[in-house]
């Protein structure tokens, strides 16, 4: 039996023929219940005097689980499995988005003004003021989801045809939840000259950049240069997407435990793209300390083989300048918060936590730390799941963020604008909803992405994010490398 739980990421529908009595149909969902598998909808296709056709669709937790769940469906007597589809290779056939014309083109008048000869006029004034293509293309609610299929997912470097599925999904995600027009743009190359090139001369089609799933420590100086270049708004979803959405359940995770966050020490497992952007930001709202712990162990001062980025987090957190393992290093911490790697801590560990302690477990599709286990010790504990409370899901920050970017017309995205926009998203819940449970708004609350689109707004057009007086002085924070906003 399969320990991890079912999830609609590995639903399967099976066509099955099964004899015509009276029990028939309750002996096949019982096998599936037994198998461990969620049944979620049963369909009659069709029958005859003898046999009863349906198709049975269930949740299972893997490949491994579902090709169980089939296996024991096939041992059953009087059964007869005709076919399996996986539900989610069957949704993504031909792809998950298109292009549709705003035009109808129904006539030869219309053809004449969205084509020649009309259009020319437009392309003229375009030529002689480059600002009106923002009022007059795609540009003015388009962005350019860009990767190089170097670190997709959990998956890791797969190459840019493999990240297309990811990407086509960001991009619907875009629509969905933020209206926003997105497409995805893979590039076959990973080096980071070339990368920066390729964007640039690309950029005029496009009034945002949304980089994504590039390896960390390339992506924060493709990153860096492209927003030196650029006078549309470069954001990396994997690091301030992620830093938004933490911080917005942090501040509501502390309302809830009643903590400041001044006070509290936060340990972070991950000292990559995401987990740099969420210290960072964290340190620029006050945190009380941070330790980074990642394969190398927990960065202090005086530690070997550092990178810059990873050197600058050694210099500025870690007050104590603890080098022990990652269980002694959440033992008395008030937070924990993973973007790493599946099973690092077990209950116990998160036992010897504070009083009252707050895990957000981030990594898919296994966290660092069984969630179950966890909440027998912790106050709060959050995950990157869809099917645990308290789901941190970038799809919060990221449409609100280019709609508020895309409708104020701007130019960059700034640490500010990421402070309003953590806000933003955790004012959404309303301190009289917040319990142990609820800690972040739902991915489809209707409000979410109109708060956080107003937040930026107001940012860009001279309204200000308060924050806490830093843990860092901003002087410090200025100087980090690579992965300032």
């Amino acid at each position: 039996m399969t320990t991890r739980l079912p999830s609609a990421g590995f639903s399967i529908t099976i066509r099955i023929a099964v004899t015509a009595d009276a029990s028939s149909i309750g002996r096949l969902t019982t096998c599936v219940g037994e198998a461990g598998a969620i049944v979620t909808a049963l369909d009659v296709v069709d029958s005859d005097p003898t046999h009863v056709l349906v198709d049975l669709t269930c949740d299972t937790a893997d490949a491994a689980h579902a090709d169980q769940v089939v296996k024991q469906l096939e041992e059953q007597d009087g059964v007869d499995v005709r076919k399996v589809s996986d539900r989610t290779f069957l949704l993504h056939l031909g792809g998950k988005i298109e292009v549709s014309s705003k035009v109808a083109l129904r006539n030869r008048d219309e053809l004449s003004r969205a084509y020649t000869p009309g259009v020319a006029r437009v392309c003229m004034a375009i030529a002689e003021n480059p600002a009106d293509a923002r009022r007059l293309t795609i540009k003015r609610n388009t962005v350019a989801v860009v990767s190089d299929g170097s670190a997709v997912l959990g998956l890791g470097n797969i190459g840019p045809a493999a990240a297309m599925p990811v990407m086509e999904g960001k991009a619907a995600l875009f629509k969905r939840f933020g209206g926003v027009d997105a497409w995805p743009v893979v590039l076959d190359t990973q080096d980071t000259d070339e990368i920066v090139a390729i964007v640039k001369a690309i950029a005029p089609a496009y009034g945002g950049i949304n980089l994504e799933d590039i390896a960390a420590p390339r992506c924060f100086e493709i990153e860096a240069r492209l927003r030196e270049l650029l006078d549309i708004p470069v954001f990396h979803d994997d690091q301030h997407g992620t830093a938004i959405c933490v911080l917005a359940a942090l501040t509501n995770a502390m309302r809830v435990v009643g903590k400041r966050m001044e006070d509290v020490k936060v340990v972070v497992s991950g000292a990559g793209a995401a987990g740099t952007a969420i210290m960072k930001l964290l340190m620029r709202q006050g945190v009380g300390d941070i330790i980074a712990y990642d394969r190398l162990g927990a960065l202090h001062r005086g530690m070997p083989g550092l990178n810059e980025s990873m050197q600058w987090l050694a210099d500025h957190t870690n007050r104590e300048n603890y080098s022990g393992d990652l269980p002694g290093a959440i033992a008395g911490a008030d937070v924990f918060i993973g973007v790493s790697a599946p099973n690092l801590l077990t209950g116990d560990d998160i036992a010897r936590m504070a009083d009252r302690a707050i895990v957000f477990a981030m990594a898919n599709p296994d966290p660092e730390v069984d969630p179950r286990e966890a909440r027998k010790h912790a106050a709060i504990v959050a995950t990157g799941r869809s099917d645990q409370p308290n789901q941190i899901n970038n799809v919060l920050a990221f449409p609100g963020v280019f709609r508020g970017l895309l409708d104020a017309g701007a130019e960059g995205f700034t640490e500010e604008m990421a402070l309003a926009a953590a806000r933003a998203i955790a004012d959404v819940v309303g301190e009289d909803k917040l319990n142990p449970t609820v800690i972040i708004p739902s991915v489809f609350d209707p409000r979410v992405t109109p708060a956080v689109a107003a937040a930026i707004r107001a940012v860009v057009r001279g309204g200000h994010a308060p924050s806490n007086s830093a843990a860092i002085p901003e002087s410090e924070l200025d100087k980090a490398p690579e992965t300032t906003f």
